[in-house]
């Protein structure tokens, strides 16, 4: 399984020190800026349409950070400047991974092999102009969006599996923290009815996000899982 890595390296810049201090120099919380910097790719749309598109955050959050975000900026350039960040966070932590080119080639071509469809969020990332950075910068673009498409494809196994936001949130690793972090009200529902369609909706996930790892010959597949659990050990050590 590919997902913690991916989840933890593909949305490092967003909780790196200097990336908040980066969103408070453009006048933005960090809320704000988690918000708007993933959903400003999509363009200068509705406040419910982010939070469609994001899923699992309470929809009054997301108007609250949306509406903030772009008293400040455009969504579209809060968006440039975390994909600015995603790519200064991979200059600085991925330069020196071992192997970072062979992760790069293979990242990407997992990227531009997974199919969009019903995955708003990453179809926008995708299609923004990446800045023709070195190594470490390519593959942490790659691995956001890696993260984008397993993040599109949980909230589709949600959808199926019957789960409103809350209870795949309170069912989830994080349990209540993510509830209250995405800015849900308690009390919140009873975990045990719902540890088993959260299950299945994470291996929902994990499907659709294997048939973009199956664009890959058996050898290289396993090479970009190696890859990416070695390069999650060598950036987090712990």
């Amino acid at each position: 399984m590919i997902a913690p890595a991916v989840n933890r390296l593909g949305g490092a810049f967003l909780e790196c020190p200097r990336t908040l201090r980066r969103a408070r120099e453009l006048g933005l919380t960090g809320w704000a800026c988690y918000v708007a910097g993933r959903g400003g790719a999509l363009g200068d749309v509705r406040p419910d349409t982010v939070a469609a598109a994001l899923g699992l955050i309470a929809p009054e959050a997301v108007r609250d950070a949306w509406d903030a975000a772009r008293r400040a900026l455009s969504p579209r350039e809060v968006a440039a400047h975390m994909l600015a960040e995603c790519c200064r966070w991979g200059s600085e932590h991925l330069d020196d991974a071992p192997k970072v080119d062979r992760l790069v080639e293979l990242a990407e071509k997992t990227v531009l092999a997974a199919d969009a469809s019903g995955l708003p969020l990453f179809a926008a990332w995708r299609a923004m102009p990446v800045p023709d950075d070195g190594p470490g910068a390519r593959a942490a673009v790659a691995l956001h969006l890696l993260r984008e498409h397993r993040a599109g494809a949980l909230l589709l196994g949600v959808r199926a599996a019957g789960l409103s936001p809350v209870q795949a949130l309170v069912a989830g690793p994080e349990g209540e923290a993510a509830a209250v972090a995405f800015g849900w009200q308690p009390p919140y529902p009873p975990v045990g009815p719902l540890l088993r369609r959260r299950a299945w909706a994470d291996a929902v996930a994990d499907r659709i996000a294997g048939q973009a790892l199956a664009a890959l010959p058996t050898p290289d597949r396993t090479d970009l899982v190696t890859l990416l659990r070695t390069t999650r050990t060598t950036v987090f050590p712990r």
